[in-house]
């Protein structure tokens, strides 16, 4: 074999995703593109909103000599101080813009994070159900992800949690909205996190960060709330981008704010603008930087997203699957009525209907569902659920 054993493993492990893509592709070519409907992969096919388009082209006419040229590797100053602007409100602190670097994506801030803060040998927890990369990027940098169970209703365990922390938990990963299961951490249960956290902390001697990958973190439905980290513990790094929210995702263009009462709040602000630069991203893409600068405080429509929610909560319990209701993100995270949802898809695949399996997830029993399609997809979708539910329960 060509590329090293731990690749190998890593690849199969991360393919459940890949392989319904790839399945998806066969069967359109088979059957056409209006016979499939696929809800495997979370691509937004939203537009962004038109301040965005706006500023696009703005930016795109700007003939001023220079920009384009290399920068600080934390990203333009006036940029990191729209953002910090904008984002100090929610985080009920005030933050400047040396709290701030622009990133390549959150993926590219949760591995420059992670560089940063680990030791080889140092545990970084993330909640089951997971988006599976924490593994990967947990491991980049010669950490280990340790995994920790979420209540029935996919909302965090704080007592499992304290009893996964030990003087090798180096920092704690959360997403909410979640991604793949939707549930929105309320403020209470992200008290009662902080809470525990800081009281591990002095168990311990060392602090334990507290890292938020909050992509979907505007996409929430019915007035729930979705209150940052910042706001209720001081070891806090905040991560997002502007994928979702301003359906950017293929501009790979995002922020890390630390919080500026974090435990080495400058060294972890040195390192993480040092790692950004010697992973490759050396910095977020001049472009989009200028084009976010001035539509922090704008989002997509949601509606569109809640209208499919609604419909497809309808359908889904009234055919008698077990599913908690989204309260934000585009996903459904539904229960097999198999056990084994691996013999539950390829019932599923027969009527055309893709979904990623919950093992995928750290979820075995379970399978993702995504909704940011169109109405068509959609629709074509849930009859095969239908369908697949009354074969598999008869």
């Amino acid at each position: 074999m060509a590329i090293s054993k731990k690749i190998e493993k890593f690849m199969e492990q991360a393919s459940w995703i890949r392989r319904m893509f790839e399945e998806g592709v066969r069967l359109r070519q088979e059957f056409g593109e209006d016979k499939v409907f696929d809800l495997s992969l979370g691509n937004p096919v939203m537009e962004p909103p038109p301040e965005v388009m706006d500023a696009l082209s703005a930016v795109a006419q700007d003939r001023t000599p220079g920009r384009h040229r290399y920068m600080a590797n934390a990203g333009l100053e006036e940029v990191r101080a729209a953002v910090a602007q904008a984002l100090s409100p929610e985080c009920k602190v005030e933050l400047g813009s040396n709290d701030i670097i622009m990133i390549c994506g959150a993926a590219g801030g949760l591995n420059i994070t992670l560089k940063t803060l680990l030791d080889p040998g140092d545990e970084v927890i993330v909640f089951a159900p997971y988006f599976v990369e924490y593994f990967f990027y947990a491991d980049n940098h010669g950490g280990q992800a340790v995994v920790v169970p979420t209540r029935e209703d996919f909302t965090l365990d704080i007592d499992a949690l304290k009893q996964a922390i030990n003087p090798k938990t180096k920092a704690v990963i959360i997403n909410s909205p979640n991604n793949p299961t939707g549930v929105v951490y309320s403020r209470e249960s992200l008290q009662d996190l902080a809470a525990a956290l800081r009281e591990k902390s002095a168990e311990l001697g060392q602090p334990i960060y507290l890292i938020s990958d909050d992509p979907y973190k505007k996409i929430a439905f019915d007035g729930v709330e979705t209150p940052n980290i910042c706001e209720f513990y001081d070891n806090s790094i905040y991560i997002t981008s502007h994928s979702k929210d301003l359906a950017l995702p293929g501009e790979r263009i995002g922020y890390v704010a630390v919080h500026p009462q974090c435990a080495a709040a400058r060294e972890v602000m040195a390192g993480l603008i040092f790692s950004n630069r010697v992973l490759g991203f050396v910095n977020a893409p001049a472009l989009f930087q200028r084009v976010v600068k001035d539509v922090q405080n704008v989002t997509i429509d949601v509606e569109p997203y809640r209208r499919r929610r609604d419909l497809i909560y309808k359908e889904l319990t009234r055919i008698g699957y077990e599913v908690v209701k989204p309260q934000g993100a585009f996903y459904f995270f539904p229960k097999s009525p198999l056990a084994d949802e691996m013999e539950f898809i390829p019932l599923l695949t027969a009527r055309k209907v893709l979904v990623v399996p919950g093992r995928g997830f750290g979820a075995p029993g379970y399978f993702r569902i995504s909704y940011c399609f169109p109405d068509r997809v959609i629709e074509g979708a849930l009859i095969g659920l239908a369908e697949a539910f009354r074969e598999a329960t008869k």
